[in-house]
């Protein structure tokens, strides 16, 4: 690949050639499944789905950390839940639909979904 972002094989087939994959897509997939959950307002740095759309798919990486070896995944979010919302049951959830999301779509296995509330979004009134 030309540029010198991190990547991953999934699939070697010799007569048809790689199926790669960037450390940023499995952060971007992470991020995306996060802000899915009821309560999470958005990732730390205000990206919310919503502002996907507005600033581009990478801003979404911004508050996810991923490191893959031998196959094995570790996230680390920092998430902005919304007030009123019970965190470990929000953080539960996060980390299921993350893990199902990333598996699901590049078949690399989860191991670890960290989870770190860097804030709590009060209402708007």
């Amino acid at each position: 690949m030309p540029d010198n972002r991190n990547t991953y094989i999934l699939r070697d087939d010799g007569d048809v050639g790689l199926v790669r994959v960037a450390d940023e897509v499995i952060a971007v997939i992470a991020g995306l499944a996060a802000t899915e959950v009821k309560g999470v307002a958005s990732i730390a740095g205000g990206i919310t789905n919503n502002l996907v759309s507005r600033k581009g798919i990478k801003a979404l990486s911004r508050g996810v950390k991923t490191s893959v070896s031998e196959g094995l995944v570790t996230i680390d979010l920092a998430l902005n839940l919304d007030y009123g919302y019970s965190i470990p049951e929000i953080g539960e959830q996060v980390q299921k639909k993350v893990k199902t999301a990333i598996e699901n779509m590049t078949g690399l296995k989860v191991t670890d979904v960290n989870i770190n509330v860097a804030d709590v979004a009060l209402e708007d009134n």
